[in-house]
């Protein structure tokens, strides 16, 4: 498959740069896969959309505050550093700016008075050069980055980030630290909208996936298959796998809050439509052709072109039903990507 089939035009315009003024009113085009109809609605109407017997998953991730502006020394240069995974107390692999000038052996300054050097990582290097492995000269766990790091905004939010993307750019049911990215399908929930959810006898459970910083890249492969997605953790708790297989034993509809959530279900799903509560790592990319063993309904933002996201999306509900959904949704002024509208693909 092409990867330019699985693109779009985007006036600038419509990416959002802030979330909605209040959490809950964004939006929300309903696609029916089945027919290609498609209705337009707002994200508070979402609970008497869904199926009343349902089962909606979610994905309790929390975004750390990750992001760091250190100095070279010492020349003093400013050097961006994106941490995402914690190896040691000590040791993280991070994305780093700039990556072919940042050799191993330089050393920073962070913020809180810390120094860090680049290790040596030849297989990170060959594998993906912006990629490193720094070594702080103290523990830098998540009271470190809570205190002194800031959160990472997509780079097409053209802004910093402020004290508001602290709250905003979390869920509220975000609980456990570990991703570099909000799940942004689960940012248009609320309270109330979860309550009232409930209240029609929807079942609602967590899953956890981390995200990491490939999911949300660009295909730059010319062939959608030469892409490789990175590895990114996830959990499914006993609590979460019994009531998946419970609603597939009645045949009750499961719903995934996001592409994280699609992702961790289908990677653990077992033929015969099961799935294991496990803790495990996934580099599942889902193309036109999956054969999806869980997930019948999907609540997702709009994702952008040439994006592994889009490529989910599209195995779906189908390409062209996709294509023409987002077509309607530029020329209707839908806000597109992590601060945007949302869909709800039944």
């Amino acid at each position: 498959m092409k990867t330019n089939n699985f693109s779009f035009d985007l006036p600038e315009h419509l990416i959002a740069q802030y979330p909605v003024s209040d959490r809950g009113s964004s939006r929300l085009l309903v696609l029916d896969r089945e027919t290609g109809t498609i209705e337009h609605r707002m994200f508070s109407e979402l609970p008497e959309l869904l199926p009343a017997n349902a089962l909606l998953i979610v994905n309790n991730s929390r975004v750390r505050k990750s992001r760091f502006i250190a100095e070279s020394l010492p020349s003093g240069g400013k050097v961006e550093f994106l941490l995402l995974e914690q190896e040691s107390p000590v040791v993280w692999q991070a994305v780093v700016s700039k990556a072919k000038k940042q050799r191993a052996g330089k050393t920073y300054r962070f913020p809180g008075g810390r120094t860090a050097r680049i290790l040596p990582d030849s297989k990170n290097e060959q594998a993906n050069r912006e990629i490193k492995r720094v070594e702080f000269d103290a523990p830098a766990g998540e009271d470190y980055l809570e205190s002194y790091g800031s959160v990472p905004l997509p780079p097409y939010i053209r802004r910093n980030a402020e004290t508001s993307d602290e709250k905003r750019y979390q869920t509220v049911f975000a609980e456990l630290p570990g991703s570099a990215a909000a799940p942004t399908a689960g940012l248009h929930f609320t309270p109330q909208v979860l309550e009232h959810i409930r209240k029609r006898g929807i079942e609602v459970r967590e899953i956890t996936l981390h995200v990491g910083l490939g999911t949300f890249r660009p295909i730059r492969s010319d062939e959608v298959e030469s892409h490789r997605m990175h590895e990114e953790a996830y959990t499914v708790p006993e609590a979460a796998a019994e009531a998946i297989n419970r609603a597939k034993s009645d045949g009750r509809p499961i719903i995934a809050v996001g592409t994280t959530v699609v992702r961790t279900l289908e990677s653990a799903a077992q033929k015969g439509d099961r799935i294991r509560a496990e803790t495990g790592k996934t580099e599942l990319f889902i193309q036109p052709g999956h054969d999806f063993l869980i997930v019948d309904h999907l609540i997702t933002n709009f994702h952008t072109p040439r994006s592994s996201l889009l490529v989910l999306v599209s195995a779906f509900a189908g390409r062209e039903r996709i294509l023409e959904a987002y077509s309607t949704a530029v020329k209707q002024e839908y806000r597109f990507f992590s601060y945007g509208d949302a869909m709800y693909i039944r």
